[in-house]
């Protein structure tokens, strides 16, 4: 019985990976979902059926495909600590939140949030002592070539 309430209450049950694509593929473009998503299936030769093919394999990008269609797409309210260990498939939307308009979104607006995850995971490297350098980020083997 509580399987059936959860159900319910969750806007992914019974819709597809290609019927959630094509929705906000329709509404915002492969050129936004690249900005915010960072998927590269949405930048090289994107379609419908190849996205699909590559998300149905790859667990972390349909999972973030997933969150941006409840979140930006259906727009609904962030979720609880408890609801946001859970993939998106099994999260349950409160009684009372529903889905509304879409959110506005622009390749200006993908930049500048960009920017602060960048600034954000700079930090946490900083934080956790992992910071990598410039040179060993460009260049994995350091200065072994230039040494040759």
């Amino acid at each position: 019985m509580d399987n059936e309430i959860d159900y319910k209450n969750n806007p992914l049950h019974g819709v597809g990976l290609k019927t959630v694509l094509t929705e906000i593929v329709d509404h915002y473009g492969f050129e936004i979902l690249f900005a915010y998503l960072n998927i590269n299936c949405f930048k090289t030769n994107p379609s419908i059926e190849s996205s699909v093919k590559f998300l149905k394999k790859t667990d972390w990008a349909r999972e973030k495909v997933e969150i941006f269609y409840l979140y930006e797409f259906k727009n609904l309210p962030s979720v609880s600590s408890e609801q946001f260990s859970l993939p998106p498939r099994e999260r349950v939307i409160p009684a009372g939140q529903f889905p509304s308009e879409p959110a506005e979104l622009s390749l200006d607006d993908a930049d500048s949030l960009r920017a602060k995850r960048d600034a954000k995971s700079a930090e946490w490297n900083r934080e956790k002592g992992t910071n990598v350098s410039p040179e060993k980020k460009s260049n994995p083997w350091g200065n072994w070539q230039a040494k040759r």
